[in-house]
Parts: structure tokens; sequence; C-alpha cells
């Protein structure tokens, strides 16, 4: 399906009946409205496990070159061997839009970013130092890859990047205490990567980084969220009569990056140089997202995160986003001017722990096989669009969507639809 074609249908769907199949009344009696088909919900298969139990393939990413070529990366995590993983980033390319994929790498590092830059295309990730590689050919083949770090933890999952004054921008997550184990966003700082896209970016010494702001630090400043049901469940173990379930600590992660072109925007920046950032937020809620923004500096070398004050002058911490509970991924579409985002759909969230299906993974609010569309003209309000991919086995997964301007993938368990966007 072609772009115009897809989002004209996606119009369409967001007036449609509800996917979900919501009851209406026909004669005094109630009846199910007909289901929709989900938008992508064929797919082609890029890496499939071949040990379910053993192998997993995390954080696909997609860029696109400007011939078209597709760029598509995902991290695989071998089989356990004395208790240790092998990490690996395969890197694959696609000429047909996704039906058909090249395996061109292996790359020993955890996560992966692919993004565009002049005349190459880089693959950027890490959890011990960020790590770089590069090729000049369209991916055929790749440099070795560099630290741009030394001595510092990441989380660097595949968010949204920003071209903008002749430079790219994207978030990585430094982790600012190491943790053994969990999910540990509460000591997560999002920082604001920027380079000129004429660089060479394996160099170091080519990019700028931002501050660090962790969610520790913001409760220090501005102290515990009020009156929001924030954490809805305690940080601890849950009672299940098969699995575990578990609520980390609150906190933000896997940040996407946005900037504002609406100069009737109340935050909209004349100048170019301020940025905002939505993340995740893990609160046992569903729905909420984490909100910062980020300002550069006129000549570049600064950017500073910090909370989004209302115009009221009261900080702004959460905002209201559908599915911002688990990651989600947002892009600007210069035709449409508008934002578009695919993210989990809850349904599910107030059933009591310990009733969940086994099957359910982790807590009520995690629910992750179903993917929906929206869009938004501000990123505050959004419009849903269609149902993008679902399966009513609870135990597989349709979620940790990402995209190029041309393409979608998501993970693990997730079989890879074919790109439509």
């Amino acid at each position: 399906m072609d772009r115009r074609a897809f989002l004209q249908q996606s119009m369409v769907g967001a007036a449609a009946a509800p996917a979900l199949g919501a009851a209406r009344s026909e004669g005094g009696r109630a009846v199910d409205a007909p289901r929709r088909a989900p938008l992508a919900n064929e797919y082609t298969v890029l890496w499939k496990a071949s040990d379910p139990a053993a192998e997993i393939g995390y954080c696909p990413a997609l860029a696109r070159l400007p011939g078209g070529r597709l760029i598509g990366c995902m991290l695989h995590a071998g089989p356990r061997v004395d208790k240790q993983r092998s990490w690996t980033v395969k890197v694959h390319t696609s000429d047909d839009r996704g039906r058909t994929w090249v395996h061109r790498a292996d790359v020993a590092m955890i996560d992966c970013f692919p993004f565009v830059a002049g005349s190459s295309v880089y693959v950027i990730g890490g959890r011990y130092d960020l790590t770089i590689l590069r090729s000049d050919d369209g991916g055929d083949t790749w440099s070795a890859p560099v630290k741009l770090t030394d001595g510092k933890l990441w989380y660097s999952h595949p968010g949204s990047a920003v071209y903008a004054n002749g430079r790219i921008y994207f978030v990585m997550e430094q982790i600012m205490e190491p943790i053994p184990h969990g999910f540990p966003v509460h000591v997560f700082a999002p920082v604001v990567l920027s380079a000129r896209t004429t660089d060479d970016l394996t160099r170091p010494e080519a990019w700028t980084f931002s501050n660090t702001l962790s969610f520790q630090d913001v409760l220090r400043e501005h102290g515990e969220p009020k009156l929001l049901g924030v954490p809805f469940y305690a940080p601890g173990r849950y009672r299940h009569p098969t699995t575990f379930r578990g609520m980390a600590p609150i906190g933000w992660g896997e940040t996407n990056l946005v900037r504002i072109a609406d100069p009737a925007h109340i935050w909209h920046d004349p100048a170019g140089h301020t940025f905002h950032l939505l993340a995740r937020a893990n609160t046992g809620r569903t729905n909420l997202a984490c909100l910062a923004k980020a300002v550069e500096s006129a000549d570049g070398s600064r950017i500073t995160v910090s909370l989004q004050e209302a115009p009221s002058g009261e900080p702004m911490l959460y905002v209201p986003l559908p599915g911002g509970q688990v990651s989600f991924h947002i892009a600007y579409d210069d035709p449409t001017r508008l934002f578009w985002m695919i993210s989990s759909q809850a349904t599910d969230s107030m059933r009591r722990v310990e009733l969940l299906q086994p099957k359910r993974y982790s807590m009520p609010n995690q629910e992750r096989h179903r993917l929906a569309l929206h869009f938004s003209k501000n990123c505050i309000d959004w419009c849903f669009a269609g149902l993008v991919a679902a399966v009513d086995d609870v135990g597989q997964s349709r979620h940790g969507a990402t995209w190029s301007s041309t393409a979608t993938t998501c993970t693990s368990s997730c079989a890879r639809p074919t790109p439509t966007l």
C-alpha cells in the first residue's frame, strides 16, 4: 500500500466502527458491530528464533536511504552459556520495500538505531558505552564499531530522530547508577545527542551531548507526583498462581524526540532550537507519557534538558498519550503536517493481578498484543487512526514498533509487517 492510500484509509478508519467490535442497538436488541481488519496484519518475517525458549530478538529499527533502500537492524540475544548471553546486532537491507531482505553484518554490540547523515548511513547503540559504525555504500559493507563514550552505561532504545539546523538530533538514555536487576527507569537520564550531518559521525568530537537529568533528579527537585495515582501499584512483587509479576519503581525511558513546527503552538520556538521529549512513563497506569524539553544554544554547542512548564508556570511531568505506558514511536510527516504515533493499545488494565492469564506479560498495564496508530497536530491531542496489528493470543506480542518514513516493524514474537508508511 502506498503512503497516500494508507493515510486515506487511516483517516477513514478513525471515523468508522471501533476495531474492538463495540455493541450497537438494532430494534431494541444488542448486536456486535463488525470488526475492521487491522491495517498491517500481513507481514514479512525477517528473523525467526530457532529455539524461542532460549533466543530473543529485541529492538527492531529502520532507516530509509534517499534512493529508497531500507536498513533494518535488530538485537539478537543467543542462548545462555554459563549464565551469559551473546549479544549481536544484525543488519539487513531491502530494495523492494521490505518484501525481501539481505543479511549484511553481525556486530558485537547491544541495541541499535540506524540513521542517515550526509552521504553515509550509521548504526549507533551500546550498553557499556555508546558505539557507532558507518557504511558509505548504502549498507552493503560496514566499518568497525567505534566507541563514542568512555566508562558510561546506556540504554539505547531506537527512538525518533529530528533533522534541523543542518544537524541530526535524537535521544539515548544514560543509566546514572548501575542496577543489578530489573528495569532501572528511575535512574534513566534522557540525553539529547546532536551532530552536523556533514561530519564524520564516527569521531567522538563530532557530537554534542546534553546535560543529564534523571527521573530521580526530577523527584528530588519537584517532589513525588500528587493526585495522579502514581505509582498505581507499589514497586515490588505481586502474587500470581503461575508466574512472576513485578512492578518497577516509577521512572521514564525509551524517549522520542520531536520539534514543534506549528507557529500557533504554545511551545513553538521560532528560532528552531527547542525540542520536546516524550518518554514511556512507568507508573503502573496506562495512557500516560513523560514530558521534558531540550533547548539548544544558538551556536549548537550546548543542549539543556529540563521539564516543560505550563503557561501557568507549573512544571509538567506527565501528559496523556495512548499507549504511553510502554514503548511507542512518533514520526512527523511533512505533507500532512501531523505527528503519527504507533503504540500498544490497552484494553484490560484494571483486571486484578492474580486473575491475569498465565501467558499475559507482567502487570495489568503491560498488555502488548494490540498495536494502534494515532495522529496529532500538537503531540498532546491524539486521534485514533486504526488498529495496525493484533493477535488474540495474549502470549504473543505485537509491540515495540519503530518505523522510518516508509516502513514499520515490531519486536520479537511479533512477526514483521510489510512496510506500509
